[in-house]
């Protein structure tokens, strides 16, 4: 009898004990880590790879997210550097005058004033005056990835408008392709001979919409538009400037990285399942049946976290990686499962 008494008290206190487990509240609470890698969709392991992104999701008990540490890692010989590395050497010799780059399928570097290095070249600018009031500018245009390089003497007209530094007018010059991933690869500059640093596409606005040179147009002087990268006039003329280099826009990739991250922080993991909206119509087809995006099939520009259809060139196929990572983070923290994961194109 009291074997079967203990049996059916047993019984009782297991199903009870189940019961309690079945409704009890997940608990997300903890730090998740995710990756996307170069070469993952064909078949590159993460140990042979060369380029990785690395997610850190700090949740909540109820899958808040708490943190977000995101990093671009890139192998240089046996080294590992972060793209998000923002320290750059460079230097300007004023005895260059800067010649264009031959762009197209034959790409021939021009002539620069300058030499720079850096991890991240995503809207850089530098900027200096010599003891003359010559002023030497450089910035990276997120749209074609070429430096526009300019050298303007101190008896130049600084009141002149913007729109007058035409690429055609040889007063700014695309002197060196930083990167083949550009939103528009010109073959010519003859296309874009009458287009200046800010109109160069409909896209061109990401250059001024954030950052130091906000608000700049074709109808800001050309005063007006150095005094915002650092430059001082006295009576007109520019003051001699040691060399100062940044970002403008959202400030390259760590600026990028911290959109997505401001973004991110504060929702609930459980309804942020992916940084790209992989419903939308215009991309969603260039999911492969292997979950691969715009491996076979073609990509083109998204909505995303980072808002990169509005802000950034080409951010679809570079979302699409970020993306990986932070899903792979998901499936890490139980939220989602692996076959869930959109594999990004890297």
């Amino acid at each position: 009898m009291k074997k079967v008494l203990w049996f059916t008290w047993s019984m009782i206190l297991i199903i009870g004990l189940v019961a309690c487990s079945q409704n009890q509240e997940p608990d997300y609470s903890g730090t998740y880590t995710g990756y996307s890698w170069k070469g993952e969709a064909q078949g590159t392991t993460f140990e042979e790879a060369t380029e990785y992104i690395k997610t850190v999701l700090t949740l909540s008990k109820e899958g808040i997210i708490e943190d977000v540490d995101m990093d671009f890692m890139v192998k240089k010989g046996d080294v590992w550097i972060s793209r998000l590395n923002t320290t750059a050497i460079i230097s300007v010799d004023f005895d260059v005058t800067p010649a264009a780059a031959i762009p197209g399928t034959n790409y021939v570097k021009g002539t620069s004033m300058f030499n720079i290095t850096t991890n991240d070249m995503m809207s850089f600018y530098a900027i200096a005056v010599d003891e003359n009031g010559t002023v030497a500018g450089v910035m990276v245009d997120p749209i074609t990835r070429y430096q526009f390089e300019f050298k303007l003497p101190a008896e130049f007209d600084f009141s002149a408008p913007v729109s007058s530094l035409t690429i055609g007018s040889g007063l700014i010059v695309p002197t060196v392709r930083t990167s083949t991933a550009g939103l528009v690869k010109p073959e010519s500059w003859d296309g874009l001979s009458d287009k200046h640093f800010f109109n160069i596409s409909a896209f061109s606005h990401v250059v001024k919409d954030d950052g130091v040179l906000q608000g700049v147009s074709g109808t800001t002087t050309v005063q007006a538009m150095l005094e915002k990268l650092g430059v001082i006039f006295a009576s007109g003329v520019p003051q001699e400037k040691a060399i100062s280099y940044g970002f403008f826009g959202k400030g390259g990739w760590s600026g990028n990285y911290a959109a997505i991250k401001q973004f991110l922080v504060g929702k609930n993991a459980l309804e942020v399942l992916s940084l790209v909206d992989w419903t939308n119509g215009r991309y969603a087809p260039a999911i492969n049946a292997q979950n691969q995006f715009g491996i076979d099939v073609p990509a083109g520009a998204t909505k995303t976290a980072q808002d990169s259809y509005d802000t950034i060139a080409g951010a679809t196929v570079r979302m699409s990686r970020e993306s990986e990572s932070y899903q792979k983070a998901l499936v890490e923290a139980g939220i989602l499962t692996l076959d869930q994961v959109i594999i990004g194109r890297f």
